[in-house]
């Protein structure tokens, strides 16, 4: 079993044992997706270098003994629809291409105080509207366990990924099945959270 196959829960424990360094985690995601997400197409943009730096500063706590907020060293990739300062956000268009949100969606903001790594932005049908992935402007997700099927959508990057070891966890958006559709196509789990509960 390689790094990026562990589950969070595994992946946490195992850095805060000291068994494994939160850059070794996150250095070796990035080797796999290097490996398959040319085939596989869900990444639209990798963060591989602030990725680092943070999972860095994560093994500095831990040598200092510092405590550690709860998901310290979990990759993370978001669907390009939620805002991320400093990285561009296109919602799956071409007419967004270059955007660069000034300011995080609060539920970004709320993953890296719990020290999440946010690794990248997944591939999703334009606009969000569609449920294949197959009509982002910059081409379609395929599904990991049939390259010649697809994965769902309009979350089918997020999915993808998660189904295909590439990270430990992904944001999603759903209205009308966003997230659980693609999910039931992946074989994983996908929750829609209570209006409000989530921003």
């Amino acid at each position: 079993m390689t790094l990026n196959q562990l589950t969070a829960h595994e992946a946490i424990n195992l850095i805060r044992k000291k068994k494994i360094t939160a850059y070794e985690v996150i250095q070796d995601i990035f080797n796999h997706i290097d490996k398959v997400d040319n085939f596989i197409k869900a990444f639209l943009i990798l963060n591989k270098e602030e990725a680092l730096k943070q999972a860095k500063k994560i093994d500095i706590k831990v040598k200092n003994g510092e405590k550690l907020p709860p998901l310290a060293g979990v990759a993370v990739a978001v669907k390009d629809i939620i805002a991320t300062r400093g990285t561009e956000t296109t919602c799956g268009s071409k007419i967004l291409k270059g955007f660069v949100p000034p300011y995080n969606a609060t539920v970004v903001n709320r993953l890296k105080e719990a020290g999440a790594i946010i690794i990248g932005k997944t591939n999703m049908d334009e606009f969000a509207m569609g449920s294949s992935t197959e009509n982002s402007a910059f081409g379609p997700t395929h599904n990991p366990w049939d390259l010649g099927r697809v994965p769902g959508g309009s979350s089918g990057g997020s999915t993808a990924a998660v189904a295909a070891d590439e990270t430990f966890v992904a944001l999603g958006t759903d209205t009308g099945g966003s997230v659980r559709q693609p999910a039931s196509f992946c074989g994983m789990v996908g929750l829609k959270p209570t209006y409000g509960r989530v921003s």
